[in-house]
């Protein structure tokens, strides 16, 4: 079993295990490629990061443009603006690659306040938390399938538009955004997904653009039985961002709600029959 990685430069944590980039001890919003691509160059601290090492290794097995590389090193950069000194942390070197410079110290789990203090050899199990009284839901980050960054903002947006529009549910628990997050960019299974949050169902999805058109899929799980509750499509033109998101938020949710309150009934089963 591997030891979780973390690094930590300047005012900023990057834990490798759990993909969450912490600012002051706060997360902050990083899209998965450029946390794929600042972990790469932060792994490498001091060393050249050709551009075909870093996207072989970003987008291992896709053909993408060199664009897309130079939009999420951009992205990096702003996000390290936090830090005063940042601007000389993340060189190009032209024509070859990117060298991360900033001073890099690797910390163990042991050093990280919120992570469990475990005897060295000893693996301590996470015990599933208690399902709270009232129907819960976690809403996962939906996959962004293809290399456009652009996808990356648009999913991420549609996901935290749901939170907010449930969380104004009072008949629904929702976890909150920066617990659903750390998920992002994993393959995982719902049903480990449920016991970690406590959440009796689960919200995943995937965002795929072709020209013009976005297909935006997404479906309701009953996270301890792995069981599908509901699940739809959209087609739709990748116009305004904005409206598309509200539109997506409003059908999704629509079709939702409806659908947890089905199932909570289907699980009380039958009423009792008089005598």
């Amino acid at each position: 079993m591997h030891s979780p990685e973390s690094f930590v430069f300047g005012e900023y944590c990057l834990l490798a295990h759990r993909r969450e980039l912490l600012v002051r001890g706060l997360p902050a919003k990083v899209g998965s490629r450029a946390f794929d691509l600042l972990l790469a160059l932060v792994r490498r601290q001091g060393q050249l990061a050709t551009k075909d090492e870093l996207m072989a290794e970003v987008w291992p097995n896709t053909m993408v443009e060199d664009n897309n590389l130079k939009v999420h090193i951009s992205a990096i950069r702003r996000l390290l603006r936090q830090e005063p000194a940042c601007s000389s942390w993340l060189l190009t070197i032209p024509g070859r690659g990117y060298r991360f410079v900033a001073s890099v110290e690797r910390k163990g789990p042991t050093h990280l306040s919120y992570e469990a203090s475990v005897p060295q050899g000893a693996v301590e199990p996470a015990a599933p938390l208690q399902l709270p009284d009232k129907p819960s839901i976690a809403i996962l980050p939906f996959t962004n399938i293809g290399s456009d960054p652009e996808q990356d903002y648009f999913a991420d947006g549609v996901v935290e538009d749901i939170i907010t529009a449930l969380s104004r549910c009072h008949s629904l628990l929702v976890i909150a955004r920066n617990s659903s997050f750390t998920y992002k960019g994993r393959a995982v299974d719902v049903r480990q997904v449920g016991r970690e949050l406590g959440v009796r169902y689960i919200l995943e999805g995937s965002v795929r653009k072709a020209g013009s058109r976005v297909r935006i899929t997404s479906q309701l799980v009953e996270a301890e039985a792995g069981a599908h509750v509901w699940a739809d499509r959209y087609d739709r033109e990748f116009g305004d961002i904005f409206a598309l998101q509200d539109e997506m938020t409003a059908n999704i949710v629509g079709a939702l709600v409806p659908s947890v309150e089905r199932a909570e009934m289907q699980r009380a089963g039958p009423s009792p029959q008089e005598s």
